[in-house]
Protein backbone atom coordinates (compact mmCIF):
# COMPACT_ATOMS: atom_id res chain seq x y z
CA UNK A 1 0.00 0.00 0.00
CA UNK A 2 2.73 2.47 0.93
CA UNK A 3 2.60 6.18 1.32
CA UNK A 4 -0.26 6.56 -1.17
CA UNK A 5 -2.50 4.54 1.14
CA UNK A 6 -1.49 6.68 4.06
CA UNK A 7 -2.38 9.82 2.09
CA UNK A 8 -5.74 8.36 1.03
CA UNK A 9 -6.45 7.34 4.63
CA UNK A 10 -5.47 10.76 6.00
CA UNK A 11 -7.57 12.59 3.41
CA UNK A 12 -10.54 10.32 4.08
CA UNK A 13 -10.22 10.93 7.81
CA UNK A 14 -9.95 14.70 7.31
CA UNK A 15 -13.05 14.67 5.10
CA UNK A 16 -14.90 12.55 7.67
CA UNK A 17 -14.07 15.02 10.46
CA UNK A 18 -14.99 18.01 8.29
CA UNK A 19 -18.37 16.53 7.40
CA UNK A 20 -19.09 15.88 11.08
CA UNK A 21 -18.12 19.44 12.00
CA UNK A 22 -20.30 20.86 9.22
CA UNK A 23 -23.28 18.81 10.39
CA UNK A 24 -22.83 19.91 14.00
CA UNK A 25 -22.48 23.54 12.91
CA UNK A 26 -25.62 23.43 10.75
CA UNK A 27 -27.54 21.80 13.59
CA UNK A 28 -26.31 24.46 16.02
CA UNK A 29 -27.40 27.23 13.63
CA UNK A 30 -30.84 25.67 13.30
CA UNK A 31 -31.15 25.29 17.08
CA UNK A 32 -30.17 28.96 17.48
CA UNK A 33 -32.85 29.94 14.95
CA UNK A 34 -35.35 27.90 16.96
CA UNK A 35 -34.37 29.68 20.17
CA UNK A 36 -34.74 33.07 18.46
CA UNK A 37 -38.22 32.12 17.20
CA UNK A 38 -39.24 31.07 20.71
CA UNK A 39 -37.96 34.38 22.09
CA UNK A 40 -40.00 36.19 19.46
CA UNK A 41 -43.07 34.23 20.57
CA UNK A 42 -42.47 35.35 24.16
CA UNK A 43 -42.04 38.91 22.93
CA UNK A 44 -45.41 38.74 21.16
CA UNK A 45 -47.01 37.83 24.51
CA UNK A 46 -45.31 40.75 26.27
CA UNK A 47 -46.35 43.10 23.47
CA UNK A 48 -49.95 41.91 23.82
CA UNK A 49 -49.90 42.64 27.55
CA UNK A 50 -48.53 46.11 26.88
CA UNK A 51 -51.05 46.79 24.10
CA UNK A 52 -53.98 45.65 26.27
CA UNK A 53 -52.96 47.94 29.14
CA UNK A 54 -52.58 50.84 26.72
CA UNK A 55 -55.90 50.03 25.06
CA UNK A 56 -57.66 49.92 28.44
CA UNK A 57 -56.19 53.32 29.31
CA UNK A 58 -57.34 54.81 26.02
CA UNK A 59 -60.75 53.17 26.36
CA UNK A 60 -61.20 54.51 29.90
CA UNK A 61 -60.31 57.98 28.65
CA UNK A 62 -62.76 57.61 25.75
CA UNK A 63 -65.56 56.37 28.03
CA UNK A 64 -64.90 59.28 30.40
CA UNK A 65 -65.12 61.75 27.53
CA UNK A 66 -68.33 60.09 26.36
CA UNK A 67 -69.86 60.35 29.84
CA UNK A 68 -68.88 64.01 30.07
CA UNK A 69 -70.28 64.69 26.61
CA UNK A 70 -73.55 62.95 27.51
CA UNK A 71 -73.79 64.89 30.77
CA UNK A 72 -73.02 68.19 29.03
CA UNK A 73 -75.75 67.59 26.49
CA UNK A 74 -78.26 66.82 29.18
CA UNK A 75 -78.72 63.15 28.26
CA UNK A 76 -79.41 60.89 31.20
CA UNK A 77 -77.56 57.63 31.76
CA UNK A 78 -80.55 55.68 30.68
CA UNK A 79 -81.94 54.94 27.27
CA UNK A 80 -79.74 56.01 24.35
CA UNK A 81 -76.91 57.29 26.57
CA UNK A 82 -76.66 53.99 28.38
CA UNK A 83 -76.87 52.11 25.09
CA UNK A 84 -73.96 54.16 23.72
CA UNK A 85 -71.79 53.37 26.75
CA UNK A 86 -72.72 49.68 26.60
CA UNK A 87 -71.98 49.53 22.87
CA UNK A 88 -68.56 51.09 23.47
CA UNK A 89 -67.82 48.55 26.20
CA UNK A 90 -68.88 45.65 23.96
CA UNK A 91 -66.72 46.94 21.11
CA UNK A 92 -63.84 47.28 23.55
CA UNK A 93 -64.11 43.61 24.54
CA UNK A 94 -64.35 42.54 20.90
CA UNK A 95 -61.24 44.57 20.07
CA UNK A 96 -59.32 43.05 23.00
CA UNK A 97 -60.37 39.56 21.90
CA UNK A 98 -59.13 40.27 18.38
CA UNK A 99 -55.82 41.51 19.75
CA UNK A 100 -55.49 38.37 21.88
CA UNK A 101 -56.39 36.11 18.95
CA UNK A 102 -53.87 37.76 16.64
CA UNK A 103 -51.16 37.48 19.28
CA UNK A 104 -51.88 33.77 19.77
CA UNK A 105 -51.73 33.20 16.01
CA UNK A 106 -48.39 35.02 15.88
CA UNK A 107 -47.07 32.93 18.77
CA UNK A 108 -48.22 29.70 17.13
CA UNK A 109 -46.41 30.65 13.94
CA UNK A 110 -43.22 31.38 15.88
CA UNK A 111 -43.43 28.08 17.76
CA UNK A 112 -43.99 26.26 14.46
CA UNK A 113 -41.02 28.11 13.00
CA UNK A 114 -38.93 26.97 15.99
CA UNK A 115 -40.03 23.35 15.54
CA UNK A 116 -39.26 23.47 11.82
CA UNK A 117 -35.80 24.93 12.51
CA UNK A 118 -35.05 22.07 14.91
CA UNK A 119 -36.22 19.54 12.34
CA UNK A 120 -33.96 21.16 9.75
CA UNK A 121 -31.08 20.94 12.20
CA UNK A 122 -31.70 17.25 12.80
CA UNK A 123 -31.89 16.64 9.06
CA UNK A 124 -28.60 18.51 8.52
CA UNK A 125 -26.96 16.38 11.21
CA UNK A 126 -28.29 13.16 9.68
CA UNK A 127 -27.12 14.23 6.22
CA UNK A 128 -23.63 14.82 7.59
CA UNK A 129 -23.66 11.36 9.17
CA UNK A 130 -24.68 9.84 5.85
CA UNK A 131 -21.89 11.74 4.13
CA UNK A 132 -19.46 10.46 6.76
CA UNK A 133 -20.55 6.87 6.11
CA UNK A 134 -20.11 7.42 2.38
CA UNK A 135 -16.63 8.81 3.00
CA UNK A 136 -15.69 5.80 5.11
CA UNK A 137 -16.99 3.48 2.40
CA UNK A 138 -15.19 5.31 -0.41
CA UNK A 139 -11.95 5.51 1.54
CA UNK A 140 -12.14 1.82 2.34
CA UNK A 141 -12.73 0.94 -1.31
CA UNK A 142 -9.80 3.09 -2.37
CA UNK A 143 -7.52 1.44 0.17
CA UNK A 144 -8.69 -2.02 -0.86
CA UNK A 145 -8.06 -1.33 -4.54
CA UNK A 146 -4.59 0.02 -3.72
CA UNK A 147 -3.68 -3.13 -1.75
CA UNK A 148 -4.28 -5.45 -4.66
CA UNK A 149 -8.03 -5.81 -4.90
CA UNK A 150 -10.55 -7.86 -3.03
CA UNK A 151 -9.84 -11.09 -1.15
CA UNK A 152 -11.53 -13.25 -3.81
CA UNK A 153 -9.59 -12.16 -6.89
CA UNK A 154 -6.87 -14.47 -8.17
CA UNK A 155 -7.98 -17.39 -6.00
CA UNK A 156 -9.02 -20.61 -7.69
CA UNK A 157 -9.86 -22.77 -4.72
CA UNK A 158 -7.91 -25.44 -2.86
CA UNK A 159 -7.51 -27.81 -5.84
CA UNK A 160 -6.35 -25.35 -8.42
CA UNK A 161 -7.77 -24.80 -11.84
CA UNK A 162 -6.21 -26.59 -14.78
CA UNK A 163 -8.74 -25.73 -17.41
CA UNK A 164 -11.65 -27.93 -16.41
CA UNK A 165 -12.45 -26.56 -12.99
CA UNK A 166 -12.75 -30.19 -11.86
CA UNK A 167 -9.11 -31.27 -11.86
CA UNK A 168 -8.97 -32.08 -8.18
CA UNK A 169 -11.86 -34.52 -8.44
CA UNK A 170 -10.45 -37.36 -10.49
CA UNK A 171 -10.39 -35.90 -13.98
CA UNK A 172 -14.02 -35.15 -14.58
CA UNK A 173 -17.17 -37.13 -15.07
CA UNK A 174 -17.34 -40.37 -17.06
CA UNK A 175 -20.45 -41.55 -18.89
Amino acid sequence: MGWQGAVVGALGYAQYKQQGAAGKYNQAVANRNAAVAEQEAAQIEKQLEFDLVRFDQQFSKFQGETKVALAMSGVERSGSGLRALRYNAEQSEIEKNIMDYNAKIGQSRKFEEANFARIQGNIARQQSRMAQLQTISNTGQSLMSMSGGSSGSGSTGSYGNRGTGMSGYGGGASY
